[in-house]
């Protein structure tokens, strides 16, 4: 990861880039951001905070990551 504000400014990007993918798979996480703990280490680390879900939310990332077994429980 590179250095500060760089590291940040990355770290937004791949949020944003994860919020619209998800967007086009139609699955909402109302929590998705990066968690400021880690940006305030010295240097930041910064970790993409997922958050809660919905049980239904849960059900359409996991089809998303594994396209075809939805029906595998």
């Amino acid at each position: 990861m590179k250095k500060t504000p760089e590291a940040i400014e990355v770290a937004q990007a791949a949020v944003t880039e994860l919020r619209e993918a998800l967007a086009r798979a139609g699955i909402r996480l109302p929590s998705l951001g990066l968690d400021v703990v880690t940006l305030a280490a010295d240097p930041p680390r910064p970790l993409v905070e997922l958050g809660c879900c919905t049980v239904e939310t849960a059900r359409l990332l996991a089809a998303a990551v594994l396209p075809g077994e939805e029906n595998r429980s």
